[in-house]
């Protein structure tokens, strides 16, 4: 069975997306941190980060890294914080969550509500900044 991020990928969930290219898929997450906090997902269904070859890996960052330059100039903050639990959903994933101090990339933290008009401004800010 699909993981939900191949089913976002393939458009059988809807999401906000940010940006994609033939190998990756960024999206915002519907359970934020903070505005702006993105999930990056290759489009190969692996489940460990770990277990992508070393090319795909290497990519995977660097796809990763543009995506959290782009959030920087949508979203005030002092860093853009990242990641990798793995354990919620079986498709290695990158959070990249914007952040102000260590607190702020806490998961038990209570998750942001936000309107469907808010996630759609932030995710079309965060795409009209990728380079």
């Amino acid at each position: 069975m699909a993981s939900i991020f191949t089913r976002i990928i393939q458009g059988e969930i809807p999401c906000y997306k940010v940006a994609e290219d033939d190998r990756f898929f960024a999206f915002l997450d519907i359970n934020p941190l903070a505005k702006g906090h993105c999930l990056v997902v290759p489009k190969k269904e692996v489940d460990y980060l770990f277990d992508l070859d070393d090319e795909l890996f290497a990519a995977f960052h660097l796809f990763s890294k543009k995506v959290a330059r782009a959030i920087e100039k949508t979203v005030p903050c002092a860093r853009i914080g990242t990641a990798v639990i793995g354990l919620e959903v079986p498709h290695a994933h990158i959070h990249l969550v914007p952040i102000n101090g260590l607190g702020d990339l806490n998961f038990a933290n209570p998750k942001l509500k936000l309107t469907p008009d808010e996630f759609a401004k932030i995710a079309a800010s965060i795409a009209s900044h990728l380079d």
